[in-house]
C-alpha cells in the first residue's frame, strides 16, 4: 500500500461572473463590491494529495472529455515512477466517457452522485474564489488566466497548505 497514493481531482470555472464576498469597511459604511456581467471564463483542473501535500493543476478553456484527457496525460507524467494513484473523481460526464483513456499509473474511484462534500478539493476551490478571485473585474481572458495562476501558486506555495485544508481521517491507506 505504500506505493498507492490517494488523489482528489475536480475542476472549477473561474471567470467574469465570479464570487462576491464580504469585505471590511469603516463602521457605519456600506462598501461596494464589483460584479461583472460578462461571460468570459476558464477552468482549472486540479488534483491534490493531502497525505503527501502534493498538487497538480492545468488551466484549460473547456470542461469536456478532450480537456480531461489532456489533464490526465500531463498528470500521469508527474506521478513518481514507483507510485500508483487512486484518483477520486465525481461523476461528471467527461469522467465517465468511454472515449477517456485512463493512464496505466492511475485508476478512478467514483464518488456517489451529488456528493461534493466528499471531495476535499472543493474546499480549495472555495478558498481560491473567496480569497484571491472574489470582488474583482477581469479585463480579458488572459487576465482571468493570470489571476487563476496567481491564486493557485499563492495557496500552494505554503508548505503544508494542501495537507492542512484537504486532509480527511477517512481518506488514508
Amino acid at each position: 500500500m505504500k506505493n498507492v497514493i490517494i488523489g482528489f481531482q475536480d475542476e472549477t470555472r473561474i471567470g467574469q461572473q465570479g464570487s462576491v464576498t464580504r469585505i471590511w469597511g469603516p463602521k457605519g459604511t456600506r462598501p461596494r463590491a464589483v460584479q461583472q456581467k460578462q461571460f468570459l471564463s476558464t477552468n482549472i483542473f486540479g488534483v491534490v494529495c493531502p497525505e503527501t501535500d502534493a498538487h497538480f493543476a492545468l488551466i484549460l478553456p473547456e470542461k469536456n472529455t478532450e480537456m480531461m484527457q489532456l489533464f490526465l496525460d500531463k498528470y500521469s507524467k508527474v506521478i513518481p515512477k514507483n507510485k500508483f494513484v487512486a484518483l477520486v473523481v465525481d461523476q461528471a460526464g467527461w469522467h465517465r466517457s468511454h472515449d477517456l483513456k485512463i493512464p496505466s499509473n492511475m485508476s478512478f474511484v467514483l464518488l456517489p452522485p451529488y456528493s461534493p462534500e466528499l471531495n476535499p478539493i472543493e474546499q480549495l476551490w472555495s478558498k481560491l474564489k473567496q480569497g484571491w478571485l472574489a470582488n474583482r473585474c477581469f479585463k480579458n481572458y488572459e487576465d482571468i488566466v493570470m489571476a487563476t495562476v496567481h491564486a493557485w501558486r499563492s495557496f500552494t506555495a505554503t508548505s503544508g497548505a494542501i495537507k492542512k485544508l484537504c486532509s480527511r481521517s477517512w481518506a488514508t491507506l
